[in-house]
């Protein structure tokens, strides 16, 4: 399938880090300088999400002062 104009529309990117559950308790107490300690394990790849629906696995890296990520693992959306 030719890719045409459609190669130029843009779609929302996240990378998400982590998860975690807190009780309605513990969010309502949360205040500036509160640290949520999230299940995944730091150097564990991150999930990049394209458009909702994860797309890849990736490491976070540092360029200048700015986070990006590098892409490890394509995820194939038949698996």
């Amino acid at each position: 399938m030719p890719l045409g104009k459609v190669k130029d529309v843009k779609i929302p990117i996240q990378v998400i880090i982590g998860e975690t559950a807190l009780s309605i308790e513990d969010l309502s107490g949360m205040r500036e300088g509160s640290i949520v300690s999230l299940e995944t394990l730091a150097g564990e790849p991150v999930i990049v999400e394209a458009a909702g629906k994860p797309v890849a696995k990736a490491e976070v890296v540092v360029i200048d002062e700015y986070f990006g990520f590098r892409v490890t693992e394509l995820i194939d959306e038949k698996e």
